[in-house]
């Protein structure tokens, strides 16, 4: 008599297509868009951001709008970018924030922090 060389189980798993789970490159990485509306303009509004995002290892930009409010693009870990968000609600010390504005975007995957022109 032969000797099986496969156990049952592998024989009966093998019969089965599996699927295999999407690779993530960053687990649970999210980007916002935050537009803030007020006095954000000619405070040190895009500098302070721009620290503050650093400091909690988000990736993105921040920039000016035309109509006097300021955007930022962040993207991270999703508690980094909650914290980033409370900041803006407040802002720099001279700031008077009125609004914060989200919206979810799909991820870019950048990996740096930037002040756009």
């Amino acid at each position: 008599m032969a000797r099986r060389t496969r156990s049952r189980s592998e024989s009966i798993t093998n019969r089965f297509v599996t699927r295999q789970e999407p690779v993530r490159l960053h687990a649970f990485t999210e980007r916002w868009r935050l537009v803030i509306v007020g006095h954000v303009q000619g405070v040190g509004f895009r500098s302070s951001c721009s620290r503050r995002a650093i400091d909690l290892g988000l990736k993105g930009w921040v920039r000016n709008l035309s109509d006097g409010s300021v955007e930022v693009q962040v993207e991270g870990a999703p508690l980094a970018i909650s914290e980033l968000r409370a900041w803006c609600e407040k802002g720099p010390p001279d700031a008077r924030v009125l609004k914060v504005k989200p919206s979810q975007l799909p991820i870019t995957g950048n990996d740096w922090f930037e002040i756009r022109y």
